[in-house]
């Protein structure tokens, strides 16, 4: 039996850390933290997000060792909904980050959160 994404995504959160873009910006302020934004360069450009790195999610596991091999680095990955951040964070726990954390909202509250912090 095939998975639609949203039961997909709804299994990997349960095996995860996530959070809202409000707290990890809290959190960031007091611990080194690096922000992942794992949208396509097409959206980033429309839209970005300030102090975030862009690697797109296709390419993540490939190029996460360009940004930091530090396996207890604190990472919070976003993107525009929480889906792909969600599958980005278990795949880099697949890879033995230690510290991963999915932001699960609107890119809109990403934006706002960072604006506030």
């Amino acid at each position: 039996m095939l998975k639609t994404i949203p039961t997909l995504i709804a299994e990997i959160r349960k095996n995860i850390q996530t959070t809202s873009a409000h707290d990890a910006y809290l959190s960031a302020q007091k611990e080194k933290s690096l922000f992942i934004d794992v949208r396509e360069a097409q959206e980033v450009a429309t839209s970005p997000v300030i102090n975030s790195v862009n690697i797109p999610r296709g390419v993540l596991e490939m190029n996460i060792g360009n940004c930091t091999t530090d396996e207890n680095q604190r990472i919070y990955l976003h993107c525009a909904t929480g889906g792909r951040a969600s599958l980005a964070a278990e795949q880099l726990s697949r890879l033995g980050y230690k510290d991963v954390w999915a932001i699960i909202c609107q890119h809109s509250d990403v934006c706002s959160a960072q604006e506030k912090n």
